[in-house]
């Protein structure tokens, strides 16, 4: 009698939900799903494997977007997304749905409300605090801190140049985490001198975590996830990067930073209090440190698999810098207009966060003529816009940094393109990494020739996966032979 009694209130509580929910079935039942959709489960079984895996499935559904009109609809369990590829319907979603997806919640347990992912009421306050931060003149003062870094970058990587593959992640990520300790914060980390840096492993391993947790349904409700090992280690690798935020004697550094900025610009002694800082640095560090060193990555990865065009951008820092071996400055920068095209088509294929996912809040009507039901979520998918060839021509998969010149860049939409997001929420951080990246990578392409395995065909192929960022499997294994 029990076990009858049980059943009924299932199907009871089951069918209960269903009619709640009715508006949003019958909405997402007009927009088409992928092939490989089960009952029950929808894509679910596709997110189960390895992040490489992850990442390939992500990938497919962008590309089933691309051919179903720039819209997927795609069931995880009973919780719905759309992957969205089309630029215009993608403008009105950025514009209007500012609210970060619930999935987010596993990162906030790193960065608290941090902007990145702080609640709506929070960021609107934080993000005209950051707005001035990040103006371009602010952001220039920053050029001899990364300047500095990058020529410590290319002493460090003296010692392995001509000796072989170099796996360039971890000194990529020392980089970006002194340039960020130092700009972020006014301190000389050291963090290049110190390969067994601690923050730089948790970092590593909570974004594996956290990634893992965001498509494992099992390993999402916190009462269940405590049975896994992976609970231990994440909160003692969150202590770990708590305790050097916290350790940080802000008050001892005279370089003015962005924190200065923003205790500034808060309102001073009013202004932000111990833990709202601590959100903020946590966001920054995190942001800066991966970001850069990922596209950094990525653009060595594409120099070394394509020669010409290396020698091409060699060509144009002999220009600019000759023979001498002095430091670059701002104005050097504004000169190096391929380096850029290529800085900007690397971030084109490669976009460090291919994927953002926003929640919708309330019904919200496209310009293409479909509906998204308030209760479900859009993941963004930057990857396959960047690739449409509805917007891109037929090479969209083509590596041609030349696609950037002013004459023949052109594409239909604003949106086409936005490594860095787009909309309210865009990341304000754009033009400091891409003055990291350039700088890091003008030190190294001067002093060294990168050398890997040339790609046979214009379309780079570059195992990847996904942990949060994405990032390549090899953490971009290349050679160097000095110049």
């Amino acid at each position: 009698m029990f076990l009858w009694l049980l059943c009924l209130v299932i199907v009871l509580a089951m069918t209960l939900f269903r009619l709640k929910r009715r508006r949003l079935y019958r909405l997402a039942s007009k927009i088409p799903g992928p092939d490989d959709e089960l009952p029950f489960i929808g894509v679910a079984h596709k997110f189960t494997g390895t992040t490489e895996d992850i990442l390939n499935s992500l990938q497919k559904y962008s590309y089933e977007a691309i051919k179903k009109n720039g819209i997927l609809r795609g069931w995880i369990g009973h919780i719905l997304y759309f992957v969205v590829v089309d630029p215009i319907d993608l403008e009105v979603i950025l514009k209007n749905c500012l609210e970060k997806d619930d999935l987010h919640r596993f990162l906030k347990n790193a960065i608290g409300n941090g902007g990145i992912y702080a609640p709506l009421p929070v960021w609107r306050r934080r993000r005209k605090i950051m707005v001035p931060a990040f103006s371009p003149k602010i952001v220039e003062t920053f050029i001899e801190i990364f300047s500095e870094q990058s020529e410590k970058l290319v002493s460090m990587l003296d010692e392995c140049a001509g000796k072989g593959d170099v796996t360039m992640g971890p000194f990529l990520c020392r980089y970006t985490l002194d340039s960020v300790c130092e700009t972020t914060m006014g301190i000389k980390l050291n963090a290049q001198n110190n390969p067994d840096n601690r923050f730089l492993r948790a970092l590593k391993n909570i974004l594996n975590f956290f990634c893992k947790r965001i498509f494992h349904l099992w390993l999402q409700p916190e009462w269940l996830y405590k049975f896994f090992h992976q609970y231990t280690e994440e909160k003692n690798y969150l202590k770990e990067m708590h305790d050097f935020v916290d350790g940080v004697n802000l008050y001892k550094y005279k370089t003015r930073s962005f924190l200065d900025l923003l205790i500034e610009f808060s309102g001073g002694e009013n202004g932000y209090n111990d833990l709202e800082l601590r959100e903020e640095i946590m966001t920054l560090t995190i942001a800066g440190t991966d970001t850069s060193a990922v596209s950094i990555g990525y653009t060595l990865k594409l120099l070394a698999m394509y020669p010409k065009v290396q020698d091409k951008l060699y060509q144009e820092l002999v220009d600019v810098f000759g023979n001498s071996d002095r430091p670059i400055d701002k104005e050097d920068l504004s000169k190096l207009k391929y380096l850029e095209r290529v800085v900007k088509e690397s971030l084109r294929l490669f976009p460090p966060v291919p994927f953002i996912i926003r929640k919708i809040l309330d019904d919200i009507s496209l310009p293409s003529g479909r509906t998204l039901p308030a209760g479900s979520g859009v993941a963004v998918s930057i990857w396959g816009l960047h690739r449409d060839p509805n917007y891109w021509g037929p090479d969209a998969e083509v590596f041609d940094p030349d696609r950037f010149l002013p004459e023949r860049f052109n594409v239909k939409h604003a949106c086409s393109y936005m490594p860095f997001s787009s909309g309210p929420r865009n990341c304000l951080g754009y033009q400091y990494a891409l003055m990291s990246m350039k700088t890091a990578l003008s030190a190294i392409v001067r002093r060294y020739k990168i050398v890997g395995e040339e790609e046979s065909g214009p379309v780079p192929q570059i195992k990847s996966k996904i942990d949060v960022m994405m990032k390549a499997v090899d953490d971009y294994k290349i050679s160097l032979k000095k110049k």
